[in-house]
């Protein structure tokens, strides 16, 4: 095929609101050594390109990230501004989500790949220390993503897939099931345990139902009653209503008695609720605070109840390879909830931060 020498994409222009994202043209890029070059068919949301758009990740930012979706945070420093406490060049492509075909490769790279259908492993972790984020980037953050026609990366984080979804069906996986996939690994599940998600509606929440039935557990969801009977198809035993007045009541409730372990996406509105539900040794994980990054702890919580807290961001290496498996397996079921242009990539940001769907939206070149 015939590779133009521009191609359409949403350049993020700097950190601020929704007018940041301005769609025109751009170098289509050229796959360097150890590089493939993809063809995008889709590219998913997350909440990644929300935090960075806004500058939220930045430690002068105290408001829960709804306040500022839209418009950006102006206490926002611009020199720790991305998940891993960094400065970003702007203009940058985003998107970690891309699903496409190989159209290109650079030297080191067997032709044969060209043609390949791939998902991408947003994260490009260092050979070395892959915990340390000055060496470890994720895809369309530190590096241009897929909010475009065409993308590059190394060969290595371009999986081939086999499975008979579309492009924006699988473009619902990278992010979302690799975090989620991390937040559950984090507190090493085991069959027969209760384990309460909060966010349970959106992208990592609803992998994460899925990912706990998996391994034998009863799942009690936090979400909006609105999308109950869908998170009880996924797998929910029961559904809280997120509005509960007394979280810890209900989930005691709901579990009969404490729990084992707790995935939270929400942050502090929940958090106390969800320590004080724990077992003795119980385990309480967390993958974002998208409703509240500031808590008051009471720290004889941790100790005399034994209790494990956890964080989870950097995926260890294999988790993408692991998520490919389920997929080509048909044990995991994706979630789309809307499809957009690329054009209007802003509007499939409103519909994201709205968050009144269940799972993923994605957008198409």
């Amino acid at each position: 095929m015939t590779i133009p020498d521009t191609m359409h994409a949403v350049l993020l222009t700097g950190h601020g609101g929704l007018d940041k994202l301005v769609y025109g043209t751009a170098p289509t890029p050229i796959p360097d050594k150890d590089e493939v070059l993809i063809k995008v068919g889709a590219c998913g949301l997350n909440n990644t390109d929300i935090n960075t758009r806004t500058a939220w990740y930045s430690k002068s930012v105290d408001a829960h990230l709804g306040s500022g979706a839209s418009a950006g945070f102006d206490e926002a420093d611009a020199e720790d501004a991305s998940w891993g406490s960094g400065s970003l060049n702007f203009p940058v492509i985003q998107g970690a989500d891309v699903v496409g075909h190989v159209v290109a490769v650079g030297a080191g790279v067997d032709h044969a790949r060209i043609g390949e259908r791939v998902i991408i492993d947003p994260w490009l972790l260092s050979h070395g220390d892959w915990l340390n984020p000055e060496t470890s980037q994720y895809f369309g953050s530190e590096c241009n993503g897929g909010f475009a026609q065409y993308t590059k990366v190394r060969a290595a984080n371009a999986l081939p897939i086999n499975s008979p979804l579309s492009d924006a069906e699988l473009a619902t996986f990278p992010c979302a099931y690799t975090t989620a996939e991390n937040l559950v690994q984090r507190t090493a599940p085991r069959p027969g345990e209760t384990v309460v998600i909060t966010g349970a509606s959106g992208g990592v929440g609803s992998a994460a139902i899925q990912l706990c039935r998996l391994r034998g557990c009863r799942v009690i969801a936090v979400a909006s009653m609105a999308k109950a009977d869908l998170l009880r198809d996924l797998g929910a035993e029961t559904v809280i209503d997120r509005a509960t007045d007394d979280l810890e009541t209900a989930i005691r409730a709901a579990a009969g008695g404490p729990i084992d372990i707790a995935l939270d996406v929400v942050g502090a509105p929940m958090f106390t609720a969800l320590i004080n539900a724990l077992r003795q040794g119980g385990r309480y994980s967390t993958s974002g605070c998208i409703a509240g990054q500031m808590t008051q702890f009471d720290l004889r919580q941790l100790v005399y109840k034994d209790l494990q807290l956890t964080g989870a961001t950097i995926c260890p290496p294999g988790t993408m390879q692991r998520v490919v498996q389920m997929i080509e397996a048909g044990t995991l079921r994706p979630l789309l909830a809307h499809t957009f242009p690329l054009a209007d990539l802003a509007k499939a940001q409103e519909a994201f931060i709205a968050k009144t769907y269940v799972g993923n939206i994605v957008v198409t070149p």
